[in-house]
């Protein structure tokens, strides 16, 4: 797809950076540095969400739908803009520029639209829950929260941000290079150009940016409302409820989440929609483009630390995969459990625990022969037991004996040999 200029010097300059190369150099290790806190705390949220996967809400889908958009994006695309940014020039010119540019704006609908349908959601529920709102009728029953509609509404996100998305691929609107040279995107300054590209370009900021944002900070605004009132009648009455915390972290939550997007993108949404208005190509330093470009990009980041702060399945579900990770790293290990009990015919256990998945063997030792010594007249009372063979189970790390407590111990150098006590 050509750029505007039909000047060939132009068209190649549009693809190189206007910034010093040490400021290049920063802003490639500013993208790398939200590539990999990305990677992990997304990474973090898909593995605990598969974890518990058969436990999760509907609603909950919406938030794996942002965890998986958030991750692609700092896998497919920004890598592309950290080598250029080292390069000092945009690789590929034209072909990559359009790739970059159709799946950042894919990515960033998708986005936009899943905390809209997140606020929107949540806005239902906690109406439905805290003041049942029976005059919503359809809209506000529970039908509409169930996963099979979820699902339903993740598919109908994506298919609307690439249908928009690729109009710019048929001559509605263009993707080129932006002001600093180093990233892609749509070309806000097409409203001068076409008919086409200004319809495409202000129904981008009225139908997709202004009444999505306007939706998530009027649900917001409703939300809190509600969760106050509630909590406040609550407290009026005495009653302390376990729903009132809940309502109050999940709301905070979903607050924080929306408020930091719209926090973050709205500076580069202002900075692009001030560049409709002037047909001039610099209008604003290259350092004007900058720092909302990487100031947008760090929405990226905080999404999974909000989960991990104020959900607590989340707390516990990350805390149990730290230590099954820690516990498969370690080496063998011997578990012994003593039985409490005196009438117990086998009061000792000795577990042999391998690494990872692998054979766990136990061994039990009867106490005859130590009692005996200490008590002649336990030989009446106990029944003597014969050799006892090797038990063998297939276990994990973090298997033991149901209801008896472990002790861990050093490993034998022979697991055959007898062990006295």
């Amino acid at each position: 797809m050509p750029l505007n200029s039909s000047d060939d010097n132009r068209t190649v300059s549009a693809f190189s950076s206007k910034l010093t190369p040490a400021a290049d150099i920063c802003v490639g290790l500013a993208i790398l540095s939200v590539v990999l806190l990305s990677v992990l705390g997304n990474g973090l949220v898909l593995v605990i969400c598969y974890r518990r996967r058969k436990k999760m809400a509907g609603s909950e889908l919406l938030c794996i739908n942002l965890a998986v958009v958030d991750f692609l994006c700092c896998i497919c695309f920004y890598p592309l803009s950290i080598v250029s940014s080292f390069q000092h020039e945009w690789l590929g010119e034209n072909l990559t520029c359009v790739y970059y540019g159709l799946g950042c704006f894919v990515f960033g609908l998708c986005g936009m639209f899943t905390i809209t349908a997140i606020s929107i959601t949540r806005y239902l529920k906690t109406c439905y829950s805290l003041a049942n709102c029976e005059h919503l009728g359809f809209f506000g029953s529970r039908v509409w929260l169930k996963g099979v509609n979820i699902r339903l509404m993740c598919c109908v996100i994506w298919l609307i941000s690439v249908l928009w998305s690729s109009f710019p691929l048929f001559g509605w609107g263009e993707y080129v290079p932006e002001p600093y040279g180093l990233s892609c995107t749509i070309a806000w300054r097409g409203y001068h150009t076409s008919t086409k590209d200004a319809f495409y370009v202000i129904c981008s900021f009225a139908g997709f940016t202004l009444v999505p944002v306007l939706l998530i900070v009027v649900s917001q605004c409703r939300i809190l409302y509600k969760v106050s009132r509630f909590s406040y009648a609550l407290s009026a009455k005495g009653i302390r409820n376990n729903l009132r915390h809940a309502e109050k972290r999940l709301s905070m939550m979903f607050f924080c989440i929306s408020l930091g997007f719209v926090t973050a993108w709205a500076p580069y949404a202002v900075v692009s929609f001030l560049f409709i208005f002037h047909n001039e190509p610099w209008y604003m330093a290259p350092e004007g483009f900058v720092l909302p470009a990487l100031f947008a990009k760090s929405s990226h980041i905080y999404n999974p630390f909000i989960y991990f702060y104020f959900n607590k399945t989340f707390q516990r579900e990350l805390r149990g995969l730290l230590l099954s990770s820690y516990h498969k790293l370690g080496g063998n290990r011997v578990g012994v459990h003593v039985s409490t009990s005196g009438q117990a015919p086998h009061p000792i256990h000795i577990q042999l625990q391998e690494r990872g998945c692998v054979q766990k063997r136990s061994f039990v030792l009867p106490l005859e022969k130590s009692h005996r010594r200490s008590n002649p007249k336990s030989k009446a009372s106990q029944p003597s037991s014969s050799h006892v063979p090797d038990q063998q189970r297939l276990a994990c790390w973090g298997s033991t004996f149901k209801n008896s407590p472990t002790a861990v111990v050093s490993k034998p150098a022979d697991d055959r040999q007898p062990v006295s006590i």
